[in-house]
């Protein structure tokens, strides 16, 4: 009778721990930004996010408005994840911020068919064309 006890008390144990393992896993991976903290608690972000971009974008887009406290650029510019090479990644990719959320809760990010899901490039940053010199002289040239 004890063996069995033992033996039941054994496997809850070993099922309880595969479960602990297991649940870790059912969470998103989230990059965390860059800045300290975000513009707002970041529980209140995960609950309302969309209901802020969907505000700012009816100032901007009915109002005028440029100067909003919620931009889609602010959330991007922060949260850019970045691949190996240190080139930030696009919503295609699946470790792109907004879609380890997305898509752990099986929601289509729609923002992006219209704006860019990475920062846009400074001007130093931008890749060297080596031919583009080239190609200048040779239109300059008399």
């Amino acid at each position: 009778m004890m063996r069995l006890i033992l033996s039941i008390a054994l496997v809850l144990l070993f099922c309880n721990m595969t479960y602990a393992d297991d649940n870790k896993s059912l969470k998103p991976h989230i990059a965390k930004g860059k800045g300290e903290q975000c513009v707002a608690e970041t529980d209140f972000m995960r609950r309302n996010h969309m209901d802020l971009l969907k505000h700012d974008r009816d100032l901007t887009m009915y109002q005028g408005l440029r100067d909003i406290d919620f931009s889609l650029n602010g959330c991007i510019e922060c949260h850019t994840v970045n691949d190996s090479k240190g080139q930030a990644l696009s919503v295609t990719d699946e470790r792109h911020f907004c879609r380890s959320c997305h898509d752990f809760a099986a929601v289509k990010v729609d923002c992006f068919q219209c704006h860019a899901s990475r920062p846009e490039l400074k001007k130093e940053q931008m890749p060297i064309d080596k031919n583009h010199e080239k190609l200048t002289q040779k239109v300059t040239k008399p």
